[in-house]
């Protein structure tokens, strides 16, 4: 019996693209399942130091909803580099003015750190509204799991 082991030829070629609807889907089960088909996870022939995984083009980033008090607690942080540049930003505020990163932090979040998760990332597509500019490569909708959407 031989082991099935593939090559990463054609990888590129091959990836299919999936669209995902995130009006009323709860931010960080929606990360979850589409970090899942980012990373080739839901492939049968997933291997875990390989690019895998398809596109994925997220629609409606600004009517996501957090659950629980994380609309009033939750803080994204980055420093400046400088002398007392540490800087917030509450996710109320993030996402009033870009809706978008909210998605695409909670994704990149459940992805490696390191160059693969890097890759897997530039899949990753997020649009506040309905419209993306992606209609030419024929994206199929994407059923979440039951988990996602509850």
């Amino acid at each position: 019996m031989s082991t099935y082991f593939p090559s990463g030829d054609g990888l590129a070629e091959n990836r299919k693209w999936f669209v995902v609807d995130a009006a009323g889907q709860t931010v960080g089960r929606l990360a979850t399942e589409v970090a899942r088909v980012l990373s080739g996870k839901n492939n049968p022939k997933y291997t875990p130091f390989m690019d895998m995984g398809d596109h994925v083009i997220v629609i409606n980033a600004r009517r996501a909803v957090f659950k629980g008090s994380k609309a009033e607690q939750k803080v994204y942080r980055h420093h400046t580099l400088y002398p007392g540049g540490l800087r917030e930003i509450s996710v109320r505020d993030q996402f009033a003015k870009h809706p978008e990163r909210v998605i695409e932090l909670a994704v990149k979040g459940m992805l490696p750190k390191n160059k693969l998760g890097k890759a897997m990332a530039k899949k990753l597509k997020v649009y506040g509204d309905a419209e993306h500019p992606h209609a030419a490569q024929r994206p199929e909708p994407l059923a979440l799991s039951e988990r996602a959407r509850a």
